[in-house]
């Protein structure tokens, strides 16, 4: 065997030792490291060039096979340019997520700060709190960031669909069913998230404390009902509904907040898959609005244009459909798989892959990520110590009491007096769940506390508990066992709804009312309570209780969504008076 080695080999040698040693130290993946002899010099490292220039500078230096490789959501290394390995799909919905690749909670961080859900954030109807969960959560991921837990910086919230549909299972996600709130709370977001001012327009050339992404383009409101998919659902929608409703969250996530990123939708619309669309993604999003950064799949939205939808013939055909509409990055394996094949079969150019990589590295550039080690830059200060904060926690306790909806109080039973309230009983399949305040695409909470342990913990010490149903989906009800408990109290707090086996992703529900027998359950120990009840409900969708709204013996009905982590507190001073919903 020869003991000669190539200038290549030495390079690609010296790169891996690097890689290996900043894994080794915990450090956030990066490249153009200062110290690397190799690539120092070349040009896309060069922090006094413009991003643009940079950018296409790289891309220049990149094989076939090494651009294929970028296309997709989990993007290779390229040792012997100094290029780190990045993931693109992270989630932060209401907080630093589990969900997706990017994150991880085995280390120095094991909690992210969960905030409501948006559903109910949004009911706040107050865009400077939204503006603070969102500088919030893009602290705390950068904090996780900086110290290894992170293989990416790009976030795809928030999502802005309209619910429209009260059945749809994701409305939780959203700010509701109102174009002009979706589109306030999404810019909020995206200037939070991202490091802008609330009034925007202050990003320091461009760079990004985190990427926000506007998803999920457009008019997506349905994932599986009545044997319709998201993945072939056909969304027939007219000019004008598209101009008045669909499209102005989208625009303003763009124009004013200056989003990073669009997502574009599986279904499609009037025939055309969302990710295939050129009107959509180049005339519309680019052209039109000016948006600058990158269009994401959702996850294997690319092989359902030929797997499922049809409309391309072969997968090459929905490779090169995807590339020329204006799409940049695939959450999935099939531009990874097809798109040198589409290349050699002539259905797509280089020259549309280059667009595409020109945005992706632009994106991460904005980031920090090409600018030597980022816990030397803008926002390497950021350390765990603001991830858990109490100041992150505080925000969390008034997002929630900010978005608690009191819908019915005759009589003035609420707020409970503490020196009358000598015994309480609380009822219900969500009495003493901490879990179901987190919504979907959650993290993992810094703390935990229930509805029932906040009112034994700060207000009544002798409160009693009954679970009332096996499941929150109450197949099986214990109604003489909860009227019993209901009989022993001088007052009977209600705590029902939904939970996320009912209401998800993939998941749309068929009614609106309350599952089993809940209302059952409801009607019986309100019957049996020395005194009106107090009826609360935790959901994201709108449950139908027009049931209780005439019934005198419930007298007050109060809505909290999916309060967050501090939901339990929150619920429980509302109905002491500590807050004024």
């Amino acid at each position: 065997m020869s003991r000669h080695f190539s200038l290549n080999t030495v390079v690609i040698l010296l790169s891996a030792i690097f890689f290996l040693s900043a894994e080794s130290d915990h450090s956030p993946p990066f490249s153009c490291d200062p110290s690397n002899p190799s690539t120092k010099s070349l040009p896309f490292c060069n922090t006094q060039l413009p991003i643009g220039s940079r950018a296409k500078d790289l891309v220049s230096r990149l094989t076939l096979d090494e651009k294929v490789q970028q296309l997709v959501n989990t993007a290779a290394a390229v040792p012997r340019l100094n290029i780190s390995a990045y993931e693109w799909w992270s989630e932060a919905l209401h907080g630093v997520s589990r969900h997706g690749k990017g994150v991880s909670f085995n280390g120095t961080v094991t909690a992210a700060t969960m905030f409501p859900q948006v559903i109910l954030a949004a009911a706040s109807f107050d865009s400077q709190l939204w503006y603070r969960i969102a500088q919030a959560i893009g602290d705390e991921a950068r904090a996780v960031f900086n110290v290894g837990q992170g293989k990416g910086m790009t976030f795809w919230a928030p999502n802005i669909n309209i619910f429209r549909d009260p059945r749809w299972g994701r409305g939780q996600e959203t700010p509701g069913e109102d174009p002009l709130v979706a589109g306030e709370y999404g810019v909020a977001y995206v200037r939070g998230l991202q490091g802008d001012s609330f009034g925007g327009g202050q990003l320091r050339d461009g760079h990004l404390k985190a990427s926000a992404c506007c998803k999920h383009y457009t008019a997506h409101d349905l994932d599986n009902w009545n044997g319709v998919t998201r993945y072939v659902f056909d969304a027939i929608v007219s000019k004008q509904d598209l101009a008045d409703t669909y499209q102005p969250p989208f625009r303003a996530c763009v124009e004013q907040g200056q989003a990073s990123s669009i997502m574009c939708a599986y279904n499609r619309v009037n025939g055309v898959p969302s990710c295939a669309d050129y009107d959509l993604l180049t005339k519309t999003a680019r052209q039109q609005w000016g948006f600058q950064g990158y269009i994401a799949s959702d996850c294997d939205a690319v092989a359902i244009i030929h797997d499922q939808q049809g409309y391309a013939k072969e997968p090459e055909e929905a490779v090169a459909d995807v590339l020329k509409a204006g799409m940049d990055v695939n959450c999935g394996s099939y531009l990874k798989k097809y798109t040198k094949s589409a290349v050699a079969m002539k259905k797509v150019s280089e020259l549309d892959i280059d667009r595409a990589l020109e945005n992706l590295f632009s994106v991460r550039m904005r980031l920090g990520l090409f600018n030597g080690d980022p816990r030397n830059l803008q926002y390497g200060d950021i350390d765990p110590s603001q991830v858990c904060s109490q100041n992150h926690l505080d925000l969390a306790l008034e997002a929630a009491k900010s978005g608690i909806v009191l819908l019915k109080n005759d009589l003035g039973l609420l707020p409970f007096s503490r020196a009358e309230t000598k015994s309480l009983a609380v009822i219900g399949p969500n009495a003493n769940d901490s879990g179901v305040f987190l919504g979907n695409y959650e993290g993992l909470p810094c703390k935990k506390i229930t509805i029932l342990e906040a009112l034994e913990e700060y207000y009544v010490s002798s409160t009693k508990y009954h679970q009332g149903c096996d499941f929150v989906n109450c197949t099986s009800a214990f109604i003489d066992d909860a009227v019993e408990t209901a009989k022993q109290a001088d007052y009977v707090v209600l705590v029902m709804g939904l939970d996320q086996t009912l209401e998800r992703e993939k998941h749309d529900r068929v009614e609106l009312g309350l599952p089993g027998k809940q209302e059952s359950l409801v009607l019986s120990v309100a019957k049996a309570a020395k005194r009106p009840v107090v009826l609360v409900l935790l959901c994201g969708g709108p449950v139908d209780v027009s049931f209780a709204k005439e019934n005198p013996k419930i007298g007050s009905i109060l809505w909290a969504g999916y309060p967050g982590e501090a939901g339990g507190v929150a619920v429980a001073q509302t109905l002491f008076g500590d807050h004024n919903p």
